[in-house]
């Protein structure tokens, strides 16, 4: 009987968590786009500037400077927090509320960067709390904190079997019996997503990603399905150059965070003024292609892949931080659009390709990158999808590219 109360009393804590975790992620999108939408579509309304991306990027990354100068440098990637948690079962919460406003600024101010870094780092914090409160179960309220980045991983990308997969894909040991962990998962993820779609109904808003349409795999010529998850591939060895190189050019600069925020809000404004489409995260942009790709053109989509990698890193290293994940769909949906130009074939098939293998090369974990982005491509693409990044992820990224493993 004690042990069924603890585990209705467990499973309970694991509702409500899942609960608190899809109304913070809500918020904290809600905010967001608020943000996004005062800077980059009000005030550009009332005044005409030539060069007011430069303007707003330049003092947004003085301020974040500033504000890290003060508060630290916050948040983490999403792979150091799921390091620390799978490593210590908990994540440090004492710099919880300026994590939060380190992690949001970045996104308003444009940004190649998405909110799952951030927002990982501020739940996950809020779990250790709870359960350094609650201690009452033992080990088993460690696993609250990984359960809490599944709710906010399953909830930001609109998929809940991603959040379950991709955090224990490759992952050795565990505290709780596995079949206790799946539950608690599944009970998380639920509570989270369901309440993140509530509030969206409630609201009359849609965020996150969604489908893109439909196609049919007719005539589909298997030559360029090679090609293109090489494509993809040699996409994550530039990811990986390009983060390597950034790291190198700004390793003398530490702790500048004042210097290093003008840098990267600089060559924000400059580079997003030139090229549009690499600021922000890249969820909205990448239905933008869908209707303006052929418009576009082609030699703009592939240097708009290529500048939104160098320009995420960039960000990063910068003291810009937010996650890869968005930015990384929206460079490899980029350059298959092109691809589908060059080689006159179906656009949504072309960019499924080059972005599955673009991204399971870089996470190495084929079956999550496939059930996240199935939530984007058609279901009769998956076979097609989970060939690329199984083919993608037997291409190991050369020792002499590599900097950091994204993420273990």
């Amino acid at each position: 009987m004690i042990k069924l109360k603890n585990n209705i009393v467990l499973t309970s804590y694991t509702v409500l968590i899942g609960l608190i975790a899809g109304l913070i992620i809500w918020s904290f999108i809600t905010v967001m786009n608020l943000g996004i939408h005062f800077f980059w579509e009000y005030i550009p309304e009332a005044i005409n500037f030539n060069y007011y991306p430069i303007v707003v990027c330049l003092i947004g990354g003085l301020i974040i400077g500033l504000w890290k100068e003060k508060y630290g440098d916050a948040p983490e990637e999403l792979n150091e927090v799921m390091k620390k948690v799978k490593k210590e079962h908990r994540y440090p919460y004492n710099n919880i509320f300026p994590s939060i406003i380190s992690a949001i600024l970045p996104l308003m101010i444009g940004a190649s960067i998405g909110p799952e870094a951030g927002l990982t780092g501020i739940i996950a914090g809020l779990c250790t709390w709870v359960s350094d409160k609650l201690r009452i179960f033992n080990n088993e309220l460690e696993e609250l904190t990984s359960i809490g980045i599944t709710a906010t991983l399953g909830t930001i990308f609109a998929s809940p079997i991603f959040g379950f997969v991709e955090p224990i894909e490759n992952e050795e040991g565990s505290k709780l019996p596995k079949t206790s962990k799946n539950i608690l998962y599944f009970v998380v993820i639920l509570s989270s997503f369901g309440i993140f779609i509530f509030l969206n109904h409630l609201t009359n808003t849609q965020t996150g990603l969604h489908s893109i349409g439909t196609t049919t795999l007719t005539n589909l010529n298997y030559l360029y399905v090679i090609l293109l998850i090489i494509l993809g591939i040699l996409l994550s060895y530039f990811y990986s150059i390009s983060s390597k190189l950034i790291k190198l050019l700004f390793q003398n600069l530490k702790e500048n965070y004042i210097i290093k925020g003008v840098i990267g809000g600089l060559l924000l404004g400059v580079i997003g003024t030139l090229l549009p489409l690499t600021m922000f995260s890249g969820e909205e942009q990448i239905y933008l292609l869908i209707d303006n790709g052929a418009q576009i053109g082609l030699v703009i989509l592939i240097l708009t892949s290529i500048v939104k990698i160098a320009l995420t890193n960039l960000c990063i290293e910068t003291g810009l931080k937010g996650g890869h994940f968005f930015p990384m769909i929206f460079s490899g949906t980029a350059m298959g659009y092109a691809m589908s130009i060059l080689l006159s074939m179906d656009p949504i098939i072309s960019m499924s390709i080059v972005t599955t293998s673009f991204m399971a090369n870089i996470l190495k974990k084929p079956i999550a990158v496939v059930l996240l982005l199935m939530i984007i491509f058609p279901v009769n693409l998956i076979p097609l999808m989970l060939f690329s990044a199984v083919i993608s992820c037997l291409f190991k990224t050369p020792k002499v590219l590599q900097s950091t493993e994204y993420p273990d």
